[in-house]
């Protein structure tokens, strides 16, 4: 390559081609499964056991057969007898009593369900503590599906599902608004805008209010482990700030650059502190068409770009893409609004401590 020639200045001895995604793809697979494989051991035979006794309860109409204490004592039974097996309290029967009930008024399951309603397989792969947070949070079951899915795939504990439930993670998936349909084939284009969410929540960044594009990029980049798994799963760090220079001399810097292993292309991400103008779209274009250019080889997908500001109206996004001919996105982010009270206004005065200990 001759210096007449636009090219990325790598920086450090580490290069990505086609076969590290590759190996890196199966590394994690591997992994995950790995990690998955002894609590599916344990958990999935007392999951089929639940889904039947809450089938049972349900066909039987056990409460009005037996009264309304039926799973109590039928919890003290079973306890009875099988002393050295956990999960046999009144709640957790209770629990699958009402697990069934959720999913069995489901037409996606019934429609599946051939003869008596099995469980579904991937119910057996997510611990019973998160089946218990998903119903006892989620408003149907398209919406816990969706949740049950997140936790399979990308093995989130207990705490990280609560999180994202509280969070409204299902309300925010595929909002960003994108241009995907028109410059993507259409299994890439609904993958593509699945990973993508509105808003991005950095409540992990201790940022003022008045905070500058390279003070938010600084502290990503400090956070960048919080930051993937805010992005969500597939995304592979790649670089900030490569210096993109151009045979003319000119030289130019995209915020950061990353690889999604699912969608096997590149993404690019600008920052912006301000709400979205036309002027974004352009500069973003640009990158993606270096990335392109640069980056994708023979075995990649079209390079996306997203970009992540303070505010965005809708008309002005959609606008400023119609004549843009490459894949983009734009999506909101919100900072941490919890401090935004001083520590002295949060916790309580010595004088009202001191009445409290009188």
């Amino acid at each position: 390559m001759t210096q007449n020639e636009p090219s990325f200045l790598k920086r450090g001895n580490f290069v990505i081609d086609n076969n590290y995604k590759m190996w890196l793809v199966e590394l994690k697979q591997r992994l995950r499964s790995y990690q998955l494989k002894a609590a599916v051991k344990v958990n999935s035979a007392m999951l089929e056991f639940y889904w039947s006794l809450g089938r049972d309860i349900v066909a039987l109409k056990a409460q009005q057969s037996w009264g309304s204490g039926v799973i109590e004592q039928l919890s003290l039974d079973l306890k009875e007898t099988f002393t050295n097996i956990k999960g046999l309290s009144y709640t957790n029967l209770k629990y699958a009593s009402q697990w069934y009930r959720f999913y069995s008024q489901s037409n996606t399951i019934r429609q599946q369900a051939v003869g008596e309603l099995q469980m579904p397989e991937l119910f057996g792969v997510v611990p019973w503590g998160h089946h218990i947070e998903i119903i006892s949070k989620c408003k149907d079951t398209d919406e816990a599906m969706f949740y049950l899915k997140r936790t399979a795939d990308e093995g989130w504990s207990r705490s990280y599902l609560t999180e994202m439930i509280k969070r409204n993670l299902y309300e925010e998936v595929g909002h960003a608004i994108t241009n995907f349909d028109d410059h993507l084939p259409l299994p890439q284009s609904l993958l593509a805008k699945e990973i993508l969410k509105d808003p991005y929540h950095f409540d992990f960044l201790e940022l003022n209010e008045q905070h500058t594009e390279r003070q938010l990029e600084d502290a990503l980049a400090h956070n960048i482990s919080r930051f993937l798994l805010e992005l969500g799963k597939g995304f592979a760090f790649v670089g900030r700030q490569m210096e993109l220079r151009m045979p003319g001399g000119q030289t130019f810097f995209p915020d950061m650059i990353f690889y999604h292993t699912k969608l096997k292309c590149y993404v690019v991400i600008e920052l912006k502190v301000v709400e979205f103008i036309p002027e974004f779209a352009g500069k973003l274009n640009f990158y993606v068409s270096a990335a392109d250019h640069l980056l994708k080889d023979s075995n990649d997908n079209p390079s996306i770009g997203l970009l992540i500001c303070k505010s965005k109206d809708e008309t002005v996004v959609k606008w400023s893409f119609q004549d843009i001919k490459k894949p983009l996105g734009v999506a909101a982010y919100e900072l941490q609004t919890v401090f935004d009270k001083t520590l002295k206004e949060t916790l309580p005065a010595i004088e009202d401590i001191e009445k409290a200990l009188d």
